[in-house]
């Protein structure tokens, strides 16, 4: 090419100023940024709810692009004291179990164990100052478009999205409606029955012996047996960049309202007045007969004040079977009708081998193993992996982490019904 073409070449390309360039950048920054929203309302019968708003979270202390916020319900039940403890210790305890200095995808992906480790390890804390009470929990964390939800009890959370797709994020253990946990908890030495008065007929919902909790799953509960579990259902979405909104909310919501009303009952609403009209709209289907707590979450794209009205759309059985579908622990890649919600992950089981992964936490330096549930370090002599067994057994690993120390081992093996467990009580 000779110099006259390269010289009318360099004329017919237009130069672009670099404060152009630099607002290009910033305003497709702002297109991937989400401003959270939330509004809060509350009743109270028994006064054992609980909840928690940490809207500005860092992952690195100092650094607002690490930002995260998380939200949750603790639904109290024997008393206030299990509630008050999970809201106070339960979020850093998750946070502990998350290696430092790795990438936000990275600490997405480790977050689901975590949540694992951080119930678990809040549990063994709560049992070990001798007090009875338990609590529902839903935990919720919102790292970008991304949701990842933390439940054990009946407190749920729904996801409504800019399509008008109503979705639960949460799975229900009451032992009446749960099928699956009430296998489970006989299996583990439970007994599953409703209450019987004076030898007349049973009434009531279905409850576990010894407590007669209708609860598979909670923090606490130190008088009931080992076979109700902290071990959460885990179930992480990622959002477009339309947004979404998210109820959290007590049971004395559900009992009274459907995902899909209590949705439709507030959408094109500010989150704090969303709020109200869900618990007054639950107040005025089923009066007040329980504690009731709402939390409203809007996730939305920058600069805009509320999320624009939508219209609902109904769900086809196609979908309800993509997106309802469980994950191999790992991104299923599967959109929703509207193509506004991805599953990234989903798992409820109870067995600690199969939620806290295959990591064997081993400090090369000092020859320690860190525990996977209360990350406490000690020589491998003093504790065990997950996947051992009875000696000789063919399903017995015990040199593939993670490990546990004894205290979360026997925790472990209580879950499992495979030994009595009575809390260490320290003063």
């Amino acid at each position: 090419m000779s110099e006259a073409e390269i010289t009318r070449m360099k004329q017919k390309t237009t130069s672009v100023p670099l404060g152009t360039l630099i607002g290009r950048e910033l305003r497709n920054d702002k297109v991937e940024q989400r401003t959270i929203k939330y509004g809060q309302a509350a009743l109270a019968k028994k006064g054992e709810d609980y909840f928690l708003i940490k809207p500005d979270c860092q992952r690195i202390p100092g650094n607002p692009l690490t930002s995260f916020s998380v939200f949750a319900i603790f639904d109290g039940h024997n008393g206030i004291s299990a509630a008050i403890f999970a809201k106070e210790n339960l979020l850093n305890n998750v946070l502990s179990a998350i290696p430092e200095g790795i990438s936000r995808e990275d600490w997405l992906q480790e977050l689901r164990r975590a949540l694992v480790a951080g119930f678990v390890k809040t549990d063994i804390e709560f049992q070990q100052k001798g007090e009875t009470s338990g609590t529902t929990v839903t935990f919720v964390v919102i790292d970008g478009w991304t949701i990842t939800v933390a439940s054990v009890g009946d407190s749920r959370c729904i996801l409504d999205t800019q399509g008008g797709v109503v979705s639960l994020l949460t799975v229900d253990h009451r032992l009446e409606e749960n099928e699956e946990e009430r296998q489970r908890v006989t299996a583990s030495g439970g007994e599953v029955g409703r209450l019987n008065v004076f030898g007349c007929n049973e009434v009531g919902p279905l409850r576990c012996w010894p407590g007669g909790l209708c609860l598979s799953r909670s923090i606490g509960d130190t008088d009931v047996g080992e076979f109700i579990v902290p071990v959460p259902h885990v179930k992480q979405v990622k959002i477009s960049n339309a947004g979404g909104r998210l109820i959290i909310a007590s049971d004395g919501i559900w009992d009274a309202l459907s995902s899909d009303s209590a949705a439709e009952s507030c959408r094109g609403l500010p989150a704090e007045l969303a709020a109200k009209l869900v618990v007054k709209k639950a107040l005025s289907s089923r009066g007040l007969k329980d504690d009731t707590t709402c939390l409203v979450v809007d996730i939305i794209p920058y600069d805009h004040p509320i999320l624009p009205p939508t219209p609902r759309k109904k769900q086809n059985l196609l979908t309800s079977f993509l997106f309802g579908r469980r994950s191999q622990n790992a991104r299923s890649n599967k959109l929703s009708a509207v193509g506004v919600v991805e599953e990234l992950f989903e798992e409820g089981s109870a067995m600690l081998a199969e939620r806290l992964g295959k990591d064997s936490p081993l400090d090369s330096s000092s020859g320690l193993f860190r525990c996977a549930v209360c990350q406490a370090d000690q020589p491998a002599s003093e504790g065990l992996s997950v996947n051992s067994g009875p000696f000789f057994s063919p399903a017995s690993k015990p040199w593939e982490g993670p490990f546990l120390c004894a205290t979360c081992r026997r925790k472990k093996e209580a879950m499992e019904g495979k030994r009595p467990s009575r809390p260490i009580i320290t003063a």
